[in-house]
């Protein structure tokens, strides 16, 4: 491991930070990083996205996060160089040449999110790791700038550790992997401005329990109820915060708005700002990229408000003014129910096309905890006192509980009206109580057919 050029602060900058109290940064690099327009761009761009319709204090940013997983990488290779300094090659120990690599990893994992991530992706085929190992790489770009002052080929280094191509695995698992620096942050950072309690775990005892070994990192046998909780809180968070009904409500509309934007741009006909029009027209830059935050998003949905569609109209007040679709669970036996259900909501004056929609919390990036089996994720691997690794849910009948079950719902979604109850007569009420005879306690059901 090549020994980088590494600048030292002569005074070292701390950061307050209601999470982890203090950022320390101790480097030129990283304080040089910090200050690039790419980086800056986070603070525009909100963690959790919708998610802040339901918990309003959930306005943390992209920026924050970054720089949480900077100081916790930075924590961990502290402790890792204190501990478990490496003694001779292959021993499996710490080597400290990788420090500087990994906490510019850490900064910068998530510098290629855009506004509203997933939503976003999924519509216009980004991809955020891509991005950011692009704006790393791309040698016309601040980061790329400061980071070639420390090597010549340190950017495409720290580009191959979030691609999770650097061939050192213990490097890679601390900001991927299923117990690493960027899901620790984002626990309990999210669990902090949403105001809820499920993302609390010790991390100051796992953090105590860490350790590297040849294959990545792992924890000590006495540690290992601390990750046991650490799990545990991340199941809680993903049902309660992460997959809530209201927040994918508000995900799907915001995605039929933006599918309705693209169609009506092609017409010719759509007020739009220049940073976003490029995405709509299918023919955006890295530049164009960089450009976008969640301010110019919604400074487009302001103007759409007005639009002369009527669909991108209703859609973007609904959006903007936090009036989000009803929804209820489905399941493989009523999901041949919905072309019914459908029909009833196109009657009623409305287009399927963008106010239905089916949604599954099935398909989120992580489950709680999967180590093995199809879509498995990384295993935690827990040290006994011999030095034997044996995997989490081997020793952990709590954590075996949750492996690889199904966390979440599938649900469909529809315009709230289609529920109403009016006091004076309306002209869809038989529309809408024909549509609510399908519904009980929140979920389809089948209709008994009366007796003779």
């Amino acid at each position: 491991m090549p020994k980088f050029q590494n600048i030292k602060l002569t005074k070292e900058i701390v950061l307050r930070d209601p999470v982890h109290e203090y950022i320390h940064i101790e480097d030129q690099v990283i304080q040089d990083l910090v200050a690039t327009k790419e980086f800056q761009r986070m603070r525009r761009i909100k963690q959790l996205g919708p998610i802040a319709y339901v918990f309003p204090g959930a306005t943390h940013t992209r920026f924050e996060h970054n720089a949480g997983v900077y100081e916790l990488t930075r924590r961990i290779c502290n402790i890792f160089a204190q501990k478990y300094p490496t003694q001779r090659s292959g021993d499996g120990l710490w080597d400290e040449n990788n420090r500087l690599l990994v906490e510019c990893a850490g900064l910068l994992h998530d510098i290629g999110h855009g506004p509203y991530s997933h939503t976003f992706e999924h519509l216009f085929g980004t991809d955020h790791e891509k991005i950011g190992q692009k704006i790393i790489t791309d040698p016309n770009t601040e980061v790329n700038q400061v980071l070639r002052q420390v090597a010549p080929n340190f950017p495409e280094l720290v580009a191959s550790v979030i691609a999770k191509t650097y061939p050192n695995p213990q490097v890679v698992k601390l900001i991927s992997s299923q117990a690493d620096a960027d899901r620790m942050d984002y626990l309990k950072r999210d669990a902090y401005f949403t105001g809820v309690t499920y993302g609390e775990f010790d991390l100051s005892r796992i953090l105590q329990e860490i350790r590297p070994f040849s294959g990545g990192i792992c924890f000590s046998m006495s540690g290992m109820h601390a990750v046991e909780d650490y799990i545990v809180s991340r199941y809680q968070m993903y049902q309660q915060v992460y997959f809530h009904r209201v927040g994918r409500a508000m995900e799907v509309m915001l995605q039929h708005l933006l599918e309705r934007a693209k169609i009506i741009y092609h017409k010719g006909v759509l007020p739009v700002t220049p940073e976003l029009a490029n995405f709509l027209a299918d023919s955006w830059t890295l530049n164009d990229y960089l450009k976008l935050d969640d301010g110019v998003m919604e400074t487009n949905f302001l103007m759409w408000t007005d639009a002369n569609d009527p669909i991108l109209a209703d859609l973007a007040n609904l959006y903007l003014f936090r009036k989000p679709f009803a929804s209820i669970r489905i399941d493989v036996e009523t999901k041949n129910l919905l072309p019914k259900l459908k029909d009833l909501i196109k009657q009623a004056g409305f287009d399927p096309t963008y106010y239905t929609d089916t949604n599954s919390a099935f398909d989120e990036p992580y489950d709680a905890y999967k180590p093995s089996g199809k879509n498995a994720n990384s295993q935690i691997e827990i040290m006994q006192d011999d030095g034997q690794l044996i995997e989490l849910s081997q020793l952990s009948p709590l954590v075996r509980a949750l492996n690889g079950t199904l966390q979440g719902d599938e649900r469909f979604f529809f315009p709230k009206i289609m529920m109403s109850n009016s006091d004076e007569p309306q002209i869809f009420d038989p529309l809408y109580q024909q549509f609510q005879r399908y519904i009980k306690n929140g979920t389809l059901r089948y209709l008994r057919k009366p007796r003779k």
